[in-house]
Protein backbone atom coordinates (compact mmCIF):
# COMPACT_ATOMS: atom_id res chain seq x y z
CA UNK A 1 0.00 0.00 0.00
CA UNK A 2 1.15 3.17 -0.92
CA UNK A 3 1.93 5.77 1.97
CA UNK A 4 -0.55 8.87 1.71
CA UNK A 5 1.17 12.61 1.89
CA UNK A 6 -0.41 15.89 3.62
CA UNK A 7 -0.87 17.10 0.29
CA UNK A 8 -3.03 14.15 -0.74
CA UNK A 9 -5.28 14.49 2.10
CA UNK A 10 -5.85 18.56 2.31
CA UNK A 11 -6.52 18.19 -1.55
CA UNK A 12 -9.50 16.66 -0.68
CA UNK A 13 -12.14 19.71 -0.59
CA UNK A 14 -14.27 17.43 1.94
CA UNK A 15 -11.11 16.53 4.19
CA UNK A 16 -10.60 20.69 4.43
CA UNK A 17 -14.30 20.95 5.50
CA UNK A 18 -14.57 18.22 8.47
CA UNK A 19 -11.00 19.28 9.86
CA UNK A 20 -12.26 23.30 9.82
CA UNK A 21 -15.28 22.42 11.67
CA UNK A 22 -13.38 19.43 13.79
CA UNK A 23 -10.89 22.44 15.18
CA UNK A 24 -14.07 24.37 16.14
CA UNK A 25 -15.55 22.04 17.83
CA UNK A 26 -12.98 20.90 20.05
CA UNK A 27 -11.18 24.10 20.72
CA UNK A 28 -15.74 25.40 21.36
CA UNK A 29 -15.94 22.24 23.59
CA UNK A 30 -12.74 23.16 25.57
CA UNK A 31 -13.87 27.14 26.05
CA UNK A 32 -17.92 25.46 27.04
CA UNK A 33 -17.09 23.08 29.68
CA UNK A 34 -14.28 25.72 31.64
CA UNK A 35 -16.60 28.18 31.19
CA UNK A 36 -19.60 26.33 32.38
CA UNK A 37 -17.36 25.03 35.52
CA UNK A 38 -16.81 28.39 36.72
CA UNK A 39 -20.27 29.40 36.11
CA UNK A 40 -21.47 26.47 38.81
CA UNK A 41 -18.60 27.47 41.39
CA UNK A 42 -19.07 31.00 40.95
CA UNK A 43 -22.94 30.36 42.27
CA UNK A 44 -22.38 27.50 44.75
CA UNK A 45 -18.89 28.10 45.74
CA UNK A 46 -18.34 23.78 45.44
CA UNK A 47 -15.33 22.39 43.98
CA UNK A 48 -17.40 19.10 43.43
CA UNK A 49 -20.26 21.03 41.61
CA UNK A 50 -17.39 22.28 39.86
CA UNK A 51 -15.66 19.36 38.60
CA UNK A 52 -19.18 17.36 37.99
CA UNK A 53 -19.81 20.29 35.77
CA UNK A 54 -16.79 20.17 33.85
CA UNK A 55 -17.37 16.33 33.49
CA UNK A 56 -20.74 16.28 32.79
CA UNK A 57 -20.40 16.68 29.07
CA UNK A 58 -18.92 13.37 28.50
CA UNK A 59 -20.90 11.70 31.13
CA UNK A 60 -23.71 10.84 28.67
CA UNK A 61 -21.39 9.08 26.20
CA UNK A 62 -21.80 5.73 28.06
CA UNK A 63 -26.06 6.01 27.47
CA UNK A 64 -25.81 7.58 23.87
CA UNK A 65 -23.49 4.81 23.31
CA UNK A 66 -25.87 2.13 24.34
CA UNK A 67 -29.24 3.54 22.58
CA UNK A 68 -29.42 5.73 19.68
CA UNK A 69 -25.56 4.83 17.81
CA UNK A 70 -27.56 3.57 15.09
CA UNK A 71 -29.08 6.88 14.02
CA UNK A 72 -25.64 7.16 12.79
CA UNK A 73 -26.23 4.89 9.91
CA UNK A 74 -29.88 5.95 9.66
CA UNK A 75 -29.74 9.82 9.03
CA UNK A 76 -27.55 11.82 6.33
CA UNK A 77 -23.79 12.60 7.95
CA UNK A 78 -24.01 16.17 6.91
CA UNK A 79 -27.35 16.91 8.62
CA UNK A 80 -26.40 14.81 11.91
CA UNK A 81 -23.20 17.16 12.28
CA UNK A 82 -24.81 20.58 11.85
CA UNK A 83 -28.13 19.27 14.01
CA UNK A 84 -24.80 18.62 16.36
CA UNK A 85 -23.16 22.19 16.29
CA UNK A 86 -26.99 23.91 16.08
CA UNK A 87 -27.49 21.36 19.54
CA UNK A 88 -24.53 22.86 21.03
CA UNK A 89 -24.80 26.99 20.28
CA UNK A 90 -28.63 26.60 21.64
CA UNK A 91 -27.13 25.09 24.96
CA UNK A 92 -24.47 27.20 24.96
CA UNK A 93 -27.05 30.24 24.93
CA UNK A 94 -29.10 28.77 27.59
CA UNK A 95 -26.57 28.04 29.87
CA UNK A 96 -25.35 31.96 29.53
CA UNK A 97 -28.61 33.55 29.39
CA UNK A 98 -31.57 31.43 30.69
CA UNK A 99 -30.87 31.67 34.31
CA UNK A 100 -31.12 28.33 35.08
CA UNK A 101 -30.35 26.64 38.54
CA UNK A 102 -27.54 24.20 38.30
CA UNK A 103 -29.48 21.71 38.58
CA UNK A 104 -30.72 22.48 35.57
CA UNK A 105 -27.52 23.54 33.89
CA UNK A 106 -26.33 19.95 34.57
CA UNK A 107 -29.26 18.45 33.43
CA UNK A 108 -29.55 20.84 30.20
CA UNK A 109 -25.88 19.71 29.45
CA UNK A 110 -26.11 15.96 30.21
CA UNK A 111 -29.78 15.42 28.31
CA UNK A 112 -28.22 17.19 25.34
CA UNK A 113 -25.17 15.18 25.57
CA UNK A 114 -26.79 11.99 25.22
CA UNK A 115 -26.75 12.58 20.97
CA UNK A 116 -23.01 13.59 20.93
CA UNK A 117 -21.93 9.98 20.34
CA UNK A 118 -24.07 9.97 17.24
CA UNK A 119 -22.66 12.96 16.12
CA UNK A 120 -19.30 11.68 16.22
CA UNK A 121 -20.02 8.72 15.16
CA UNK A 122 -21.25 10.54 11.68
CA UNK A 123 -18.10 13.04 11.26
CA UNK A 124 -15.87 9.92 12.07
CA UNK A 125 -17.93 7.27 9.95
CA UNK A 126 -17.30 9.67 6.76
CA UNK A 127 -13.83 9.72 6.96
CA UNK A 128 -12.91 6.42 5.31
CA UNK A 129 -15.31 7.80 2.80
CA UNK A 130 -13.90 10.57 1.60
CA UNK A 131 -10.21 9.61 2.41
CA UNK A 132 -9.22 5.99 0.76
CA UNK A 133 -6.67 3.71 1.65
CA UNK A 134 -3.85 4.85 3.56
CA UNK A 135 -4.96 8.57 3.31
CA UNK A 136 -7.77 8.15 5.80
CA UNK A 137 -5.19 7.03 8.83
CA UNK A 138 -3.19 9.73 8.15
CA UNK A 139 -6.23 11.97 8.00
CA UNK A 140 -6.93 10.42 11.72
CA UNK A 141 -3.62 11.27 12.64
CA UNK A 142 -4.32 15.08 11.23
CA UNK A 143 -7.18 15.35 13.33
CA UNK A 144 -5.43 13.77 16.19
CA UNK A 145 -2.80 16.36 16.36
CA UNK A 146 -5.63 19.15 15.73
CA UNK A 147 -7.97 17.82 18.44
CA UNK A 148 -4.92 18.23 20.84
CA UNK A 149 -3.99 21.91 19.52
CA UNK A 150 -7.33 23.05 20.15
CA UNK A 151 -7.70 20.96 23.53
CA UNK A 152 -4.70 23.71 24.56
CA UNK A 153 -6.04 26.53 22.46
CA UNK A 154 -9.32 26.40 23.47
CA UNK A 155 -8.51 26.13 27.43
CA UNK A 156 -6.21 29.23 26.93
CA UNK A 157 -8.74 31.41 24.96
CA UNK A 158 -11.69 29.76 27.47
CA UNK A 159 -9.11 31.50 30.36
CA UNK A 160 -9.13 35.24 28.21
CA UNK A 161 -12.82 35.16 27.45
CA UNK A 162 -13.56 34.18 31.05
CA UNK A 163 -11.44 37.20 31.77
CA UNK A 164 -12.81 39.68 30.06
CA UNK A 165 -16.53 38.90 29.43
CA UNK A 166 -17.20 36.47 31.98
CA UNK A 167 -18.56 33.06 31.96
CA UNK A 168 -21.63 34.32 30.01
CA UNK A 169 -19.79 35.91 27.19
CA UNK A 170 -17.42 32.63 26.90
CA UNK A 171 -20.37 30.80 26.55
CA UNK A 172 -22.05 33.16 24.14
CA UNK A 173 -18.44 32.65 21.87
CA UNK A 174 -18.83 29.17 21.81
CA UNK A 175 -22.42 29.54 20.25
CA UNK A 176 -21.23 31.38 17.56
CA UNK A 177 -18.33 28.92 17.03
CA UNK A 178 -20.82 26.14 16.23
CA UNK A 179 -22.91 28.37 14.36
CA UNK A 180 -19.59 29.37 11.99
CA UNK A 181 -19.06 25.35 11.92
CA UNK A 182 -22.53 24.90 10.70
CA UNK A 183 -22.47 27.25 8.01
CA UNK A 184 -19.17 25.54 6.73
CA UNK A 185 -20.47 21.85 7.10
CA UNK A 186 -23.79 22.95 5.56
CA UNK A 187 -22.21 24.86 2.54
CA UNK A 188 -18.84 22.76 2.53
CA UNK A 189 -20.28 19.39 2.12
CA UNK A 190 -21.81 17.84 -0.33
CA UNK A 191 -24.96 15.83 0.68
CA UNK A 192 -24.54 12.39 1.62
CA UNK A 193 -27.28 9.51 1.84
CA UNK A 194 -27.78 7.47 4.79
CA UNK A 195 -25.58 4.53 5.03
CA UNK A 196 -28.67 2.53 5.37
CA UNK A 197 -30.37 4.13 2.77
CA UNK A 198 -28.59 2.83 -0.20
CA UNK A 199 -24.88 1.02 -0.88
CA UNK A 200 -21.71 1.29 -2.85
CA UNK A 201 -21.66 -1.20 -5.21
CA UNK A 202 -23.68 -3.73 -6.84
CA UNK A 203 -22.33 -6.42 -4.70
CA UNK A 204 -23.75 -4.41 -1.40
CA UNK A 205 -26.91 -3.40 -2.53
CA UNK A 206 -29.47 -6.28 -1.63
CA UNK A 207 -27.92 -6.50 1.73
CA UNK A 208 -27.87 -3.09 2.50
CA UNK A 209 -31.63 -2.37 1.29
CA UNK A 210 -32.95 -5.13 3.23
CA UNK A 211 -30.62 -3.62 6.28
CA UNK A 212 -32.50 -0.07 5.35
CA UNK A 213 -36.07 -2.10 5.29
CA UNK A 214 -35.48 -3.65 8.99
CA UNK A 215 -33.94 -0.35 10.22
CA UNK A 216 -37.55 1.37 9.15
CA UNK A 217 -39.50 -1.26 10.75
CA UNK A 218 -37.69 -0.80 14.50
CA UNK A 219 -36.70 1.71 16.80
CA UNK A 220 -33.16 3.31 16.79
CA UNK A 221 -32.67 2.13 20.14
CA UNK A 222 -34.02 -1.64 19.38
CA UNK A 223 -31.55 -1.58 16.50
CA UNK A 224 -28.86 0.23 18.35
CA UNK A 225 -28.88 -2.70 20.96
CA UNK A 226 -29.21 -5.27 18.34
CA UNK A 227 -25.94 -3.91 16.20
CA UNK A 228 -23.55 -3.37 19.50
CA UNK A 229 -24.35 -7.22 20.03
CA UNK A 230 -23.63 -7.99 16.58
CA UNK A 231 -20.47 -5.90 16.43
CA UNK A 232 -19.12 -7.55 20.05
CA UNK A 233 -19.74 -10.92 19.18
CA UNK A 234 -17.39 -10.47 16.22
CA UNK A 235 -13.81 -11.59 17.81
CA UNK A 236 -12.15 -9.35 15.50
CA UNK A 237 -14.31 -6.14 15.93
CA UNK A 238 -14.06 -7.15 19.85
CA UNK A 239 -10.03 -7.58 19.68
CA UNK A 240 -9.73 -4.33 18.05
CA UNK A 241 -12.10 -2.29 20.23
CA UNK A 242 -10.63 -3.38 23.19
CA UNK A 243 -7.05 -2.42 22.05
CA UNK A 244 -8.87 0.79 21.31
CA UNK A 245 -10.16 1.18 25.07
CA UNK A 246 -8.14 -0.76 27.73
CA UNK A 247 -4.33 0.97 27.48
CA UNK A 248 -6.13 4.49 27.22
CA UNK A 249 -7.94 3.73 30.37
CA UNK A 250 -4.84 3.20 32.42
CA UNK A 251 -3.26 6.12 30.64
CA UNK A 252 -6.48 7.79 31.65
CA UNK A 253 -5.72 6.94 34.99
CA UNK A 254 -2.65 8.55 34.93
CA UNK A 255 -3.07 11.41 34.06
CA UNK A 256 -6.14 12.07 36.40
CA UNK A 257 -3.47 12.14 39.11
CA UNK A 258 -1.28 14.94 37.84
CA UNK A 259 -2.95 17.36 40.01
CA UNK A 260 -2.68 15.97 43.37
CA UNK A 261 0.84 14.53 42.64
CA UNK A 262 1.78 18.02 42.01
CA UNK A 263 -0.71 20.22 44.20
CA UNK A 264 -0.26 23.09 42.28
CA UNK A 265 -2.85 23.70 39.36
CA UNK A 266 0.28 26.01 37.49
CA UNK A 267 2.72 23.16 37.68
CA UNK A 268 -0.16 20.04 36.81
CA UNK A 269 -0.94 22.46 34.11
CA UNK A 270 2.73 22.41 32.65
CA UNK A 271 2.42 18.15 32.86
CA UNK A 272 -0.84 17.95 30.91
CA UNK A 273 0.13 20.76 28.36
CA UNK A 274 3.42 18.64 27.80
CA UNK A 275 1.31 15.22 27.74
CA UNK A 276 -0.71 16.42 24.63
CA UNK A 277 2.17 17.98 23.18
CA UNK A 278 3.89 14.32 23.22
CA UNK A 279 0.31 12.85 21.79
CA UNK A 280 0.51 15.38 19.06
CA UNK A 281 3.98 14.74 18.26
CA UNK A 282 3.82 11.06 18.37
CA UNK A 283 0.57 11.52 16.20
CA UNK A 284 2.69 13.37 13.30
CA UNK A 285 5.70 11.40 13.53
CA UNK A 286 4.29 7.60 13.19
CA UNK A 287 1.34 8.94 10.97
CA UNK A 288 3.65 11.08 8.34
CA UNK A 289 6.80 9.11 8.17
CA UNK A 290 6.21 5.33 9.03
CA UNK A 291 4.88 3.32 6.37
CA UNK A 292 1.74 1.76 6.70
CA UNK A 293 2.99 -1.70 6.96
CA UNK A 294 5.92 0.00 9.65
CA UNK A 295 3.03 1.73 11.69
CA UNK A 296 1.19 -1.63 12.25
CA UNK A 297 3.98 -3.41 13.27
CA UNK A 298 4.34 -0.35 15.34
CA UNK A 299 1.25 -0.59 17.22
CA UNK A 300 2.79 -2.92 19.93
CA UNK A 301 5.56 -1.07 21.20
CA UNK A 302 3.90 1.99 20.94
CA UNK A 303 1.33 0.63 23.33
CA UNK A 304 3.83 -0.60 25.61
CA UNK A 305 4.96 2.76 25.69
CA UNK A 306 1.79 4.21 26.69
CA UNK A 307 2.73 3.15 30.47
CA UNK A 308 6.50 2.56 30.56
CA UNK A 309 7.06 6.42 31.00
CA UNK A 310 4.48 6.96 34.21
CA UNK A 311 6.67 4.06 36.23
CA UNK A 312 9.42 6.53 36.78
CA UNK A 313 6.59 8.71 38.85
CA UNK A 314 7.54 6.30 41.74
CA UNK A 315 10.60 7.76 42.18
CA UNK A 316 8.70 11.29 43.00
CA UNK A 317 9.79 13.67 39.66
CA UNK A 318 9.98 17.30 39.60
CA UNK A 319 7.73 18.77 37.51
CA UNK A 320 10.69 19.50 34.86
CA UNK A 321 11.17 15.76 34.90
CA UNK A 322 7.46 14.71 35.07
CA UNK A 323 6.30 16.82 32.03
CA UNK A 324 8.94 14.92 30.27
CA UNK A 325 7.77 11.68 31.11
CA UNK A 326 3.94 12.52 30.53
CA UNK A 327 4.91 13.66 27.20
CA UNK A 328 7.01 10.40 26.20
CA UNK A 329 3.90 8.55 27.80
CA UNK A 330 1.49 10.16 25.68
CA UNK A 331 3.14 9.61 22.84
CA UNK A 332 2.94 6.23 22.59
CA UNK A 333 -0.83 7.07 21.26
CA UNK A 334 0.42 6.56 18.41
CA UNK A 335 -0.35 2.93 18.59
CA UNK A 336 -3.73 3.20 17.24
CA UNK A 337 -2.96 4.40 14.15
CA UNK A 338 -2.11 1.31 13.70
CA UNK A 339 -5.42 -0.13 14.50
CA UNK A 340 -7.51 2.00 12.00
CA UNK A 341 -7.34 0.88 8.65
CA UNK A 342 -7.87 -2.92 10.55
CA UNK A 343 -11.34 -1.40 12.17
CA UNK A 344 -12.46 0.17 8.92
CA UNK A 345 -12.13 -3.10 7.13
CA UNK A 346 -13.70 -5.50 10.05
CA UNK A 347 -16.84 -3.77 10.33
CA UNK A 348 -19.59 -3.43 8.18
CA UNK A 349 -20.02 -0.64 5.77
CA UNK A 350 -23.97 -0.55 6.93
CA UNK A 351 -22.94 0.00 9.91
CA UNK A 352 -19.69 1.61 10.51
CA UNK A 353 -21.35 4.85 11.85
CA UNK A 354 -22.28 3.00 14.91
CA UNK A 355 -18.88 1.25 14.68
CA UNK A 356 -17.27 4.05 15.22
CA UNK A 357 -19.43 5.73 17.65
CA UNK A 358 -19.24 2.33 19.62
CA UNK A 359 -15.62 2.69 19.92
CA UNK A 360 -15.75 6.82 20.57
CA UNK A 361 -18.28 6.21 23.37
CA UNK A 362 -15.97 3.05 24.82
CA UNK A 363 -13.23 5.20 24.47
CA UNK A 364 -15.06 8.14 26.71
CA UNK A 365 -16.97 5.73 29.16
CA UNK A 366 -13.50 3.93 30.03
CA UNK A 367 -11.32 6.92 30.84
CA UNK A 368 -14.08 7.87 32.49
CA UNK A 369 -13.17 4.53 34.50
CA UNK A 370 -10.06 4.47 34.53
CA UNK A 371 -9.52 8.13 36.29
CA UNK A 372 -12.10 6.79 39.14
CA UNK A 373 -10.21 3.94 39.77
CA UNK A 374 -6.65 5.58 39.95
CA UNK A 375 -8.59 8.22 41.79
CA UNK A 376 -9.53 5.77 44.41
CA UNK A 377 -6.16 3.98 44.97
CA UNK A 378 -5.05 7.66 44.81
CA UNK A 379 -6.95 8.10 48.54
CA UNK A 380 -5.19 4.79 50.34
CA UNK A 381 -1.56 5.14 48.06
CA UNK A 382 0.56 7.95 47.39
CA UNK A 383 -0.39 10.14 43.96
CA UNK A 384 2.73 9.43 42.55
CA UNK A 385 2.62 5.65 43.44
CA UNK A 386 -1.25 5.73 42.07
CA UNK A 387 0.53 7.17 38.59
CA UNK A 388 2.93 3.89 38.49
CA UNK A 389 0.62 1.68 39.09
CA UNK A 390 -1.39 2.93 36.52
CA UNK A 391 1.43 2.69 34.32
CA UNK A 392 2.11 -0.89 35.11
CA UNK A 393 -1.74 -1.68 34.39
CA UNK A 394 -0.82 -0.41 30.96
CA UNK A 395 1.68 -2.65 29.99
CA UNK A 396 -0.06 -5.64 30.96
CA UNK A 397 -2.73 -4.34 29.49
CA UNK A 398 -0.50 -3.75 26.51
CA UNK A 399 1.39 -7.60 26.75
CA UNK A 400 -2.32 -9.03 26.93
CA UNK A 401 -3.31 -7.50 23.88
CA UNK A 402 -0.22 -9.10 21.99
CA UNK A 403 -2.61 -10.91 19.27
CA UNK A 404 -4.59 -8.19 18.24
CA UNK A 405 -1.66 -5.46 18.87
CA UNK A 406 0.83 -7.30 16.80
CA UNK A 407 -0.81 -7.78 12.95
CA UNK A 408 -0.46 -11.13 11.04
CA UNK A 409 1.64 -10.46 8.05
CA UNK A 410 0.89 -7.74 5.72
CA UNK A 411 -1.16 -8.48 2.50
CA UNK A 412 -0.63 -4.90 0.89
CA UNK A 413 -3.19 -4.18 -1.91
CA UNK A 414 -3.72 -1.47 -4.01
CA UNK A 415 -5.64 1.31 -2.92
CA UNK A 416 -7.52 4.15 -5.00
CA UNK A 417 -6.11 7.44 -4.40
CA UNK A 418 -7.90 10.33 -2.89
CA UNK A 419 -10.17 11.74 -4.86
CA UNK A 420 -9.06 15.54 -5.30
CA UNK A 421 -11.48 19.07 -5.11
Amino acid sequence: MKAATFGEVFAVREFKVLFGSFVLLIAGDGVKMLALSVLVYERTGSPGLSAAAYMAGWLPFFLGGMFLLSLADRLPPRALMIAGELVRAVTCLLLAYAGLPVWGMLALVVATGLFSPVFFAARAAMLPEVLPGDAFVLGRSVLNVASAGAQIVGLAAGGAFLAFAGPPGALAVTAGLSVVAALVLRFGLPYRAARQAGGQGAARQAGEQRAARQAGGQGAVRQTWQVNRRLLADGRVRGLLLAGWLPCVCLAGAEAMVVPYLGGQGEAGVVLAAAAGGMAVGEFVVGRFAAPALRERLSMPLAVLLGVPWLGFAASPGVGWAAALAAMGAAGLAYQLGLQRRFVDAVPEEARGQAFGLQSAGLMTGQAVGAALIGALGEVIAPGQAIAVSGAAGILVALALVRVLRPAPAQVTAQPSPKRA
